[in-house]
């Protein structure tokens, strides 16, 4: 009976760690609670923190939303807080802004917001576009930023058709993306161009060595935002002249806004 149950435990096991994650339904789920961070977004106030390419250090705001849209203030220079006369001056201009807000007329307000909610859906579908660009190949398990993550590999669709300008460079590109096992938020997703893309429209290509990364963190409960990008373009503008460009921002202190839900 012992050798019987042996046997049967062995057998269990092996057949259970044939049963494959099913990587469709994973990257569905994925996409599911990327749409719910998004939704969720404009509830919050953060901090941000740039830094700059040309050498000039960092810059960090308190970006918070006032009426409807973001407002930035800046807080601190290369890690400094602002001095004291500078702190002023970015309170007088937020004050301002707030006044002009309130003051908008309905047209106003109503272009307003629809500039900013147009912004925001232009860079979600983006992101959504990944998952209709890329055939994804699960590589196994492992641990990121202490997350339990499923790690994908991200190849070219074949007939993937982009339905915008922006999503056009996506074929030319290859990346990596991190899902968490628990909540199937995306952790990390990093892109690269593989082979130069020409922009429709624009006498423009975009060159190999074009890449961005994306990392996201929860929030609160069942909510994650973003909490690090970085982008580095490398194009040539008229098929001759170099067009070099880099990003890298931290987001974090995420905080509700008081009455949101």
């Amino acid at each position: 009976m012992k050798s019987f149950a042996v046997l049967f435990t062995i057998a269990s096991a092996v057949a259970l760690g044939a049963q494959k994650p099913d990587v469709q339904a994973i990257i569905q789920k994925s996409v599911e609670a990327n749409r719910a961070d998004f939704e969720a977004a404009p509830n919050f106030n953060y901090k941000e923190r740039d830094r700059s390419d040309d050498g000039e250090g960092s810059k960090t705001y308190q970006v918070t939303m006032i009426e409807g849209t973001p407002y930035q203030r800046l807080i601190e220079i290369n890690g400094e807080p602002v001095s004291a006369a500078q702190k002023a001056d970015e309170m007088k201009k937020q004050e301002q802004a707030v006044a002009q807000r309130r003051a908008e007329s309905p047209d106003q307000r109503k272009k307003r917001l629809a500039d900013y909610e147009k912004g925001r859906r232009r860079d979600h579908e983006m992101m959504q576009q990944l998952t209709k660009a890329f055939d994804f190949k699960l590589t196994g398990t492992r641990k990121l930023r202490g997350f339990t993550v499923w790690h994908f590999k991200a190849t070219p669709r074949a007939g993937y058709k982009p339905p915008t300008m922006n999503a056009q460079v996506l074929p030319g590109m290859q990346g990596q993306l991190w899902i968490d096992q628990k909540t199937y938020q995306w952790v990390k997703v990093t892109a690269q161009v593989i082979h130069p893309v020409s922009i429709e429209g624009f006498l423009a290509q975009v060159e190999p060595g074009t890449r961005f990364e994306l990392e996201m963190s929860p929030v609160e409960e069942g909510i994650w935002q973003v909490s690090h990008f970085a982008m580095k373009s490398q194009a040539k503008i008229l098929f001759l002249f170099n067009h070099n460009s880099q990003q890298d921002s931290t987001f974090f202190d995420y905080e509700r806004v008081k009455g949101s839900s």
